[in-house]
């Protein structure tokens, strides 16, 4: 599979971009662990062109995570315009477009999947941003707004005459947010029609690697997204492209590995934020990676409140000595709510 002239190879997989999640050190352990393709959190573009320092910091990529995309939305198209040429000013792979987010902040102001209930407008906004920038555009989005405009096979190929290079297709509408179960039949539609010429890129509930294995079987799709089931569970993209080449179910990583994961994602995040914010960014990850464990409510508070990282490195190195050979085959982290 290729965007653009980005080689992805056969069945690639996608770290969806997620709000508060995929920031610098969560896309280096989901690469890490064989992401083919990583995406920042999203960007406002009214922040960019203001030069807000929170949107600004989200421009921060390295070589390693490459190929990477920085996602951006917005309502308005010369403020996207303009937030496009200064994410593409950051050197990513490719500048992918957020028509997707359902949240009522986003949405409710026409941006995100707040944008599909004006496709013309989406379709010269996409058109205009294609145009002003040398890099890849690409698109992801939803069904559509709600389960009487499930328009998105119209939508699809209408981006497509606007020049994106690959389409992401959340199984869900607007209205559903994240409710119920994501539907791929229309996925698999848009994938089909002998009129899409560009890779789709299927997303939504898409937990393991028998799960990955039947989307790709069942609806030909070019690649897979993989959102919430990351939280938590960077190796996630390890486990699949196992099951992939072999068949097998990889067993879930004991105790031991997950405390080596969760230190060095905790150094990670420290080399990239500082010892302050990079402590207090990775509270929404530690406790995450030790779902499951029984008596942990006091071990999970010292994860969530310690703001001292050698406390935190100590408690991390405990839950070893004391769970170190708890059974995990059970403990897989229940989903993020929020990837978009």
């Amino acid at each position: 599979m290729k965007i653009g002239g980005i080689d992805l190879g056969e069945k690639p997989l996608f770290l969806a971009p997620m709000e508060d999640v995929t920031d610098p050190s969560f896309r280096y352990m989901c690469k890490k662990f064989g992401a083919d393709m990583v995406y920042t959190e999203f960007i406002s573009s009214d922040g960019l062109i203001r030069d807000a320092a929170k949107s600004v910091a989200k421009l921060n990529i390295s070589d390693f995570e490459r190929p990477v995309g920085i996602q951006i939305y917005g309502h308005l198209i010369e403020p996207m315009v303009e937030a496009a040429r200064i994410a593409e000013a950051a050197h990513p792979d490719l500048i992918d477009i957020n028509f997707g987010c359902p949240m009522k902040k986003i949405a409710g102001r026409g941006a995100g999947s707040g944008m599909m209930r004006d496709v013309p407008l989406m379709v010269e906004m996409t058109r205009r941003i294609v145009e002003a920038v040398k890099l890849p555009v690409t698109v992801k989005t939803r069904l559509g707004w709600d389960d009487e405009n499930k328009n998105i096979e119209d939508i699809a190929l209408r981006l497509q005459d606007a020049g994106i290079a690959a389409l992401t297709i959340h199984g869900r509408t607007r209205a559903q947010l994240y409710r119920g179960e994501a539907d791929w039949t229309l996925i698999g539609k848009v994938r089909n029609n002998p009129n899409i010429h560009i890779p789709i890129i299927g997303n939504g509930d898409v937990d393991s690697g028998p799960k990955v294995c039947e989307m790709f079987d069942r609806y030909g799709v070019d690649g897979i997204m993989i959102g919430r089931a990351t939280y938590g569970r960077p190796w996630i993209f390890r486990e699949v492209k196992h099951f992939l080449a072999t068949g097998e179910v990889m067993p879930q990583p004991s105790i031991p590995e997950r405390v080596a994961i969760a230190k060095e994602h905790l150094a990670k995040s420290i080399e990239v934020k500082g010892e302050y914010v990079g402590v207090i960014e990775m509270r929404r990850h530690l406790s995450n990676y030790f779902k499951g464990l029984p008596n942990f409510k006091q071990t999970r508070l010292k994860l969530v409140t310690s703001t001292d990282p050698a406390e935190l490195y100590a408690t991390i190195d405990s839950i070893a000595e004391v769970w170190g050979d708890f059974d995990v085959s059970s403990t897989v982290p229940a989903p993020l709510s929020h990837d978009i």
